[in-house]
């Protein structure tokens, strides 16, 4: 039997103990998003530091989805051996450590093996602290997920924000460093917390893991697959509006580069709000109708911000999508994790990490062989779909 489970046998943790955790989990989502959103905008000054062109740039951040997509998987194995809290403050550690060794690099092949090492840390806490919530939700019996990724969300808002404050003064290296005294810091604080033990799951999913196989079944691993189809799908969204929604506002519709910029706070903003208000709506509606609902504002949204003629029906375009998708990833996550625990996460969690890689290029083709705004429509394809698929798992969500 796991180890992870063992710990589930002892009576139920007091309420107290549940919140403390929570709010560890809470912090170490944010970090994740504030070094991440920390990093990001740093991309251009490091860039210039390595004397990359365009090409060898790209090829070096591939470093980073490597890193990451390769550890997903291994992180899952990894929770079901030491237990998932465990696991979550050592990649915090690594990440923090990663974060500060891209600024030492002096070409793009140094760049992408240092990238390599951040990918896989990051990879490994979002696999690591989505089952830990996973285990929390099941003790908490609420719907909680979206407040986890709320404040992935804030984090990373708050980290590009404070990037762009001190691009200007100070340098990329003293910046990152910064950041890992940050992510050490708090992980110093939040880690204990987590490292204290782990909270239980009802009497009747404790007699269910005593007896249950080791390898999933078939129709169980299929859910887990449909759930990260779920995930991709609105991450290919999150990824395509990043990289393409400030270059078809002032491309396609004339707009400042500043009004441009405003398209994906927009989104982001949007997003933030959804998953703050998500445990109400989970609770009100439910998984399915959440995820049906979701899917077809998102989807009504990103044809109006991919097709409207004028820069404010576009921005609200984008606004609404950003309501829409906000809460797909995180059920579709938890989902994945109540039916195979940690390895269930890794595999929705990759195939989510997967659609946000695809999300970038696949627009860049479309675009190249019609125009962007018609690409940006496969956002919308995207959403539909995952509201049927939403639809369509009803009955696994009843069992």
């Amino acid at each position: 039997m796991p180890l992870i489970n063992k710990s589930r046998i002892h009576s139920a943790v007091p309420g107290r103990d549940l919140t403390r955790l929570r709010i560890a989990l809470t912090t170490f989502f944010a970090l994740d998003g504030f070094v991440f959103a920390g990093w990001v905008v740093r991309i251009p000054a490091i860039k210039e530091q390595t004397g990359s062109s365009a090409s060898t740039l790209g090829l070096a951040l591939l470093g980073v989805s490597a890193g990451a997509v390769v550890t997903m998987t291994l992180t899952g194995r990894l929770c079901r051996r030491f237990g998932s809290h465990p696991v979550t403050v050592v990649c915090a550690v690594l990440l923090s450590l990663s974060v500060a060794l891209p600024p030492l690099t002096h070409s793009a092949a140094a760049l992408g093996a240092v990238l390599l090492f951040f990918g896989a840390a990051y990879g490994g806490i979002n696999v690591a602290f989505n089952s830990a919530a996973v285990d929390l939700i099941t003790a908490l019996r609420r719907p909680v997920m979206p407040s986890f990724h709320a404040a992935y969300s804030l984090g990373g808002m708050v980290g590009a924000g404070l990037g762009a404050l001190v691009a200007g003064s100070l340098s990329p290296t003293r910046h990152l460093l910064g950041l890992a005294l940050v992510g050490l810091l708090v992980t110093a604080l939040a880690g204990p917390t987590l490292l204290r033990g782990s909270p239980p799951a009802p009497q009747e999913q404790v007699r269910h893991d005593r007896h249950a196989p080791r390898r999933l079944d078939g129709r169980t691993r299929r859910l887990v697959i449909v759930f990260g189809l779920i995930a991709l799908c609105t991450a290919y969204g999150e990824g395509a509006l990043a990289d393409w929604g400030a270059l078809h506002l002032e491309q396609d519709l004339d707009a400042s580069p500043g009004a441009a910029a405003v398209g994906y706070s927009c989104f982001a903003l949007a997003m933030t709000v959804g998953r703050l208000t998500g445990t109400s709506l989970l609770e009100r509606l439910g998984r399915t109708r959440t995820v049906v609902m979701g899917g077809s504002i998102a989807a009504a949204g990103m044809l109006l911000g991919a097709l409207a003629n004028s820069l404010w029906a576009a921005l609200l375009g984008f606004g609404v999508a950003g309501l829409g998708l906000a809460n797909l990833f995180p059920v579709a996550i938890e989902r994945a994790g109540a039916l195979a625990g940690p390895s269930g996460v890794a595999v929705a969690s990759t195939l989510g990490y997967g659609g946000m890689l695809l999300g970038p290029p696949a627009i860049g083709f479309m675009a190249d062989w019609i125009s962007l705004p018609v690409a940006l429509t496969s956002v919308a394809v995207l959403a539909a779909v995952a509201a049927v698929v939403g639809f369509a798992t009803r009955r696994a969500e009843s069992r």
